[in-house]
């Protein structure tokens, strides 16, 4: 049952991110690269405030997926690294935290790009 529970939570909070992009994108005159910019945007202020941890822990995949939960992460790194290495870490903590998911996206879309041919229409 606590399993889909936990769906029920990712479901919920994800689609509540995607929904508020999705009103951003029909009501307002922003481009959805500045409304993907101001998702990451607030996913660093809120994880380096710390705001942004308590709904992570609520909603797992729900809010670490989302362009949001990028965001914490980078600040999660940078928070970490500063800690460790000083002032150094702003340049590196963001990088090596998210090192890992930018490493799959392209080695995953490099994959896809040799399996599945791109034909012209």
């Amino acid at each position: 049952m606590a399993f889909f529970q936990a769906l029920i939570k990712a479901f919920l909070v994800g689609g509540a991110l995607c929904a508020v992009g999705q009103a951003l994108i029909d009501y307002t005159k922003l481009t959805p690269a500045r409304i993907l910019v101001s998702y990451v945007v607030a996913g660093v202020a809120l994880g380096g405030s710390g705001v942004y941890q308590p709904l992570l822990d609520f909603a797992g995949a729900g809010a670490s997926v989302p362009l949001t939960g990028f965001g914490a992460l980078l600040a999660r790194g940078v928070r970490q690294a500063v800690a460790e290495h000083g002032l150094t870490g702003v340049f590196s903590g963001g990088l090596t935290a998210a090192a890992a998911g930018v490493t799959a996206a392209v080695v995953f879309g490099l994959i896809a790009a040799v399996v599945f041919k791109p034909k012209s229409k």
